[in-house]
């Protein structure tokens, strides 16, 4: 018992000590967010003096963060969702349907996940130039849509080959077409993937700031990293309203892990498994 009870000490010590290692710069960035820019030097450790919301009225009206943030959620949520529509129909159609290049499909797609995106960042530069997408928010919803759909096709292809063939031949057999199957059988019982899969592309996407920079040159248009680049200056740093920024820009994140978490976690777990 006492061999036991010290390793389940140990164990809880661990846990403890990497959730504060985790949480604490966390702590920092929010209590920072309430603190004038001398507080932050003078006691940068310590809680704020007073629970007051200048820094973030000012960062959200002042800076224009507004629009930044307007334009991470709409940038987000189309390639997201534009992400998990074509890649689920694709991981579907190429799990249940065999053809003659099929094999050669999925080798496109496992290229996809072997190259990085920014190798070819000069040619995409150039696309976009051509189609006058430049400065634009679609330019960057195509970039993130392109880079998404490999580890998609990838993820939701190896779930749909777990589902039994016994469920869709009895929906067809009630008079469901292929979209039905797809839409009204496979999909509810995709989750697991459809969180992994979402959450995955959602931070990628909303934390980027490799291609704003890129693609973007007008100041209303630039998304959250980008925008916050507004805050650094020549020879001084607004540090409170950089806080006040990040903590603004940190709840999507949060909210969408705390609301996914367990199917992201469910289908960690069985891919692992299968």
């Amino acid at each position: 018992m006492k061999g036991k009870w010290y390793v389940q000490a140990i164990k809880y010590a661990i846990l403890i000590f990497f959730t504060f290692i985790f949480a604490y710069p966390i702590f920092l960035m929010i209590s920072s967010s309430f603190k004038t820019n001398m507080e932050i030097f003078t006691s940068p450790l310590s809680l704020p003096t007073s629970f007051n919301f200048d820094n973030y009225i000012e960062v959200w009206n002042v800076v224009n963060f507004s629009d930044y943030v307007w334009n991470s959620v709409f940038v987000t949520s189309v390639s997201v969702f534009t992400v998990l529509f074509v890649s689920s129909l694709a991981g579907f159609y190429l799990s249940r349907y065999k053809f003659k290049w099929n094999i050669y499909v999925l080798f496109f797609f496992m290229v996809g996940l072997m190259l990085p995106m920014k190798l070819a960042v000069i040619p995409m530069f150039m696309i976009m130039m051509n189609l006058n997408l430049l400065d634009t928010l679609f330019s960057l919803i195509f970039v993130y849509v392109a880079g998404g759909i490999p580890f998609a096709v990838f993820i939701f292809y190896g779930f749909f080959r777990t589902i039994p063939n016994e469920l869709e031949d009895s929906a067809r057999l009630d008079g469901c077409n292929d979209f039905q199957v797809y839409y009204k059988i496979v999909l509810p019982l995709m989750k697991p993937a459809i969180s992994i899969v979402g959450i995955v592309n959602l931070v990628n996407v909303w934390n980027d700031f490799f291609y704003p920079l890129i693609f973007i040159r007008t100041d209303e248009l630039s998304t959250i990293p980008l925008g916050m680049m507004t805050l650094f200056g020549e020879y001084d740093t607004e540090w409170n309203l950089l806080f006040a920024g990040l903590t603004i820009a940190s709840v999507p994140m949060i909210l969408a892990f705390l609301f996914a978490s367990r199917q992201f976690m469910e289908g960690l777990t069985s891919g692992a498994v299968k």
